[in-house]
């Protein structure tokens, strides 16, 4: 488990094609202080696995299904990534839960400069699949930064609030209008979604007297 609170930004130092996978080398520092082969470590929201390490760099296997569901296929050498060691037990929780389990991506539309922060909106693409987990001051994990959502609308767009110490201290700073980003829900949204059912037609006709039927995802 994560929290979403970068600990550093890596390199993407190269990049080996493997058939329908690729594996990635990646410069870093502190990620490595203790890191061993077989550790998590989250690139851009994505946890991925230590395959190898050596002082100053690791690698990591990424199969098909991550490079169909997250950015981490487009990646180049030199780009810079966000990077974030598994949580340790009896460790300070400063964002919120995460998982490493990418839900979606979504497009960067614009920044907006304040005096003392800078507005990110943003596009889901498949909002059919993952508005409905979005809410209003809930919590959502952009390229693996714990993020709160500062205003939505609804099945359209979700802006976030950025201080200068978070484009600063991630890649978020680095990007521009077009760029896709991993985007990961508050899994507490999707255990709830779990339990009581998503809303239906029939749940809600005659005061709620229907059942509604829960579904996996």
């Amino acid at each position: 488990m994560f929290t979403g609170i970068v600990e550093e930004t890596g390199r993407v130092a190269a990049i080996e094609p493997q058939g329908d996978a690729i594996q990635l080398r990646i410069d870093a520092q502190t990620v490595l202080r203790d890191a061993a082969p077989g550790d998590s470590i989250c690139v851009n929201g994505v946890c991925l696995t230590v395959a190898e390490r050596t002082e100053s760099a690791w690698v990591a296997d990424v199969m098909k299904v991550t490079l169909d569901y997250t950015t981490l296929g487009s990646l180049q050498i030199g780009d810079t990534v966000n990077l974030e060691r598994a949580m340790a037990a009896g460790g300070r929780f400063g964002g919120h839960v995460v998982q490493g389990h990418v839900d979606g991506t979504a497009q960067l539309l614009t920044r907006t400069p304040s005096q003392h922060w800078e507005v990110y909106r943003f596009r889901l693409d498949r909002p059919e699949d993952l508005d409905r987990y979005l809410v209003k001051k809930g919590s959502i994990t952009i390229n693996g930064t714990s993020l709160t959502i500062a205003e939505i609308s609804a099945g359209e767009w979700f802006e976030v609030s950025l201080i200068p110490t978070t484009m600063r201290d991630t890649m978020l700073g680095q990007l521009h209008p077009g760029d896709r980003v991993n985007v990961e829900c508050d899994v507490l949204a999707k255990y709830v979604e779990k339990m009581i059912g998503p809303r239906t037609p029939e749940a809600t006709q005659g005061g709620g007297a229907g059942r509604a039927q829960a579904t996996d995802e």
